[in-house]
């Protein structure tokens, strides 16, 4: 197997054969996932950084990784000895990547990117912001002729949700899509994110590891609808079923099926953001329409069906979950963070409806906990014993839906400063889990809520708050946030975000509390129609990291009211030998 100085030797070579003085490597595939299959897995294969967020820079002598605040311990030390330099995104001292290229080369300069990854979206950015001097060159993937054993485009096959679970048909959704679309004027649409075609098809499969979707294109129009995804994956039964409603195509021939099937006097309706040159070049026309996508919208706001489906699934994990904390010993036990969360994936293991988990979990101790987006490996993982924090975000696929929940754990003794922050991060969980909202708020408009308490001391956390949950698709959904970031999506009724503050003192401890939260109708008056959350996780704060005095009496209530609701939800399904806990952890402040 190559090595990193060889494969970037290779790519070099590459370069100089194609005349390009760098080369881009955005991280993603030709449906802009945030996690992708091992085929398009190039940003670690050339630099070995294995986070899910960060950028590629490739010249003559220098080789760069680009990413955020949340990834620079794990980057610098997945990347000693790699020969690549960590640039960290918005951090002073460090430019962006568009502000390397216009400082590193002059006139003549070609940077390449690979055409089948690069949104037109991003086009167009590269196009205002790179110099003049500068030509961006989208082709073919330079690594595609070095990467001599890379995988291949997964097939894996795909079953078939029934409406009963979903809410709709797949033929009601497409009635839903051609409807939005008529309304912007436009007579077809091609989609290329693979949660928004799992969504409108009904359909789930395993392409991608946690994320149940499948590598498909789905064009449709005002009569007719082509799925362009590999067809050995389709049983008969299914291919049968689908052939009611989509022209099955195999996913190379997606060119080929646009350039065919939409004429040039066709309005085309594109998320610019998710579609990639190769769409864009296949096709005819240029009469063009940027939105989001019209699934993106319509799959947010959860239907009744989804909505009951997603509180069963929270309820199925609240059991594993009690069942898992009242088995851990956390006064003289001693595990593995690995372990930790194997055990929990056991208990969840039990349910028959338990289909597996919704990302890798984050299982970290003490400074480990420090780090949000630690992953613990053979090579890392610390030993769980003694006094310290354990922050667990884990989450399981259910038959009826998702979840997604994080609970920071005491073993041994809390210091005070352990139970103080662990409080600040409570509050503030509290607080927006508790608001309620004009009808037409943005996620970025509640924000602060989450963070008051932290800033009031003097803290900070610096992840977003809150982000979109799929109905059993992706753990991450658009697109509705709660963040600093103006992200001009107002919440709307059965949209679904967690709620998950948190604070990391570095080389010390971490903490996070999350819970699952669903946008829901409260009350209408005189000012307008106003809306608040109901929170779907069942599962006991951690009461021995309380510090009561630093609550509000109203705090109190709203702890002592969740944990009565926790207790009355799970009490007659957890394992007898778990009472005694539940009744400890959720008994009154």
């Amino acid at each position: 197997m190559s090595t990193l100085s060889d494969r970037l030797a290779a790519l070099r070579t590459a370069m100089v054969q194609q005349d390009l003085a760098a080369w881009i490597i955005n991280g993603t595939d030709p449906h802009s996932s945030e996690y992708v299959a091992d085929r398009w897995t190039t940003r670690e294969w050339i630099s070995g950084f294995s986070g899910s967020a960060g950028s590629v820079i490739i010249t003559a002598d220098e080789a760069l990784l680009f990413t955020d605040s949340r990834y620079f311990i794990q980057a610098e030390a997945e990347l000693k000895e790699s020969g690549f330099t960590l640039m960290k995104l918005h951090t002073p001292g460090y430019p962006d990547m568009v502000q390397y290229l216009n400082t590193t080369f002059s006139s003549g300069a070609r940077v390449g990117i690979a055409k089948e990854t690069l949104t037109i979206s991003e086009r167009d950015r590269y196009a205002k912001s790179l110099a003049a001097s500068i030509t961006l060159v989208p082709s073919e993937d330079l690594i595609d002729a070095i990467w001599r054993d890379r995988p291949l485009v997964p097939s894996t096959a795909v079953l078939e949700m029934a409406a009963e679970l979903t809410g709709f048909s797949a033929e009601a959704k497409l009635a839903q899509v051609r409807a939005e679309l008529a309304k912007k004027g436009a007579s077809v649409t091609i989609i290329s994110s693979l949660d928004d075609i799992a969504w409108l098809t009904n359909l789930r499969a395993s392409d991608v590891v946690y994320n149940p979707v499948f590598y498909a294109y789905l064009i449709v129009g005002e009569t007719q609808a082509w799925l362009c995804s590999n067809l050995s994956r389709y049983s008969e039964e299914i291919r049968s079923s689908l052939a009611e409603h989509f022209v099955l195509v195999p996913y190379e021939e997606v060119a080929e099926v646009i350039a065919k099937e939409i004429s040039a006097e066709e309005r085309v309706y594109l998320d610019f953001d998710r579609t990639t040159l190769v769409v864009e070049e296949a096709l005819k026309s240029d009469n063009l329409v940027s939105g989001r996508d019209i699934t993106t919208d319509l799959k947010a706001k959860k239907n009744p069906t989804e909505l009951e489906g997603m509180r069963r699934a929270h309820l199925l994990d609240g059991v594993a979950l009690v069942n898992f904390l009242a088995k851990l010993d956390t006064k003289a036990g001693s595990y593995t963070e690995i372990e930790i969360s194997e055990l929990l994936l056991a208990e969840r293991k039990r349910n028959k409806e338990f289909l597996g988990e919704s990302f890798h979990p984050i299982s970290g101790f003490n400074a480990n906990g420090a780090l949000p987006h630690y992953r613990a490996t053979e090579e890392h993982n610390s030993t769980v014993t003694g006094d310290g924090l354990l922050v667990l975000d884990t989450g399981g696929h259910y038959e009826s839906g998702m979840t997604d929940v994080t609970r920071t754990i005491l073993f041994g003794e809390a210091t005070v400063q352990q139970k103080q922050d662990y409080t600040l991060v409570l509050k503030g969980n509290l607080a927006l889990a508790s608001a309620r909202f004009p009808e037409g708020t943005f996620g970025y408009q509640l924000d602060v809520l989450a963070r008051q308490f932290l800033w009031d001391a003097g803290l900070a956390f610096f992840h977003g708050t809150g982000h979109g949950i799929g109905f059993r698709l992706n753990v991450h959904e658009g697109p509705q946030s709660i963040s600093p970031r103006a992200i001009t999506v107002a919440l709307e009724e059965g949209m679904i975000v967690s709620d998950e503050p948190g604070l990391y003192r570095e080389g010390e401890h971490g903490i996070r509390i999350e819970n699952i939260i669903v946008v829901q109708p409260d009350v209408t008056t005189d000012f307008g129609r106003f809306l608040s959350f109901e929170v779907l996780t069942i599962c006991p704060f951690e009461r021995t990291l309380i510090e009561k005095d630093l609550l509000s009496e109203t705090e109190i209530a709203m702890v002592d009211a969740y944990h009565s609701w926790v207790y009355d939800e799970l009490h007659e399904l957890v394992d007898e030998a778990a009472l005694p806990y539940l009744a400890a952890a959720t008994a009154p402040l």
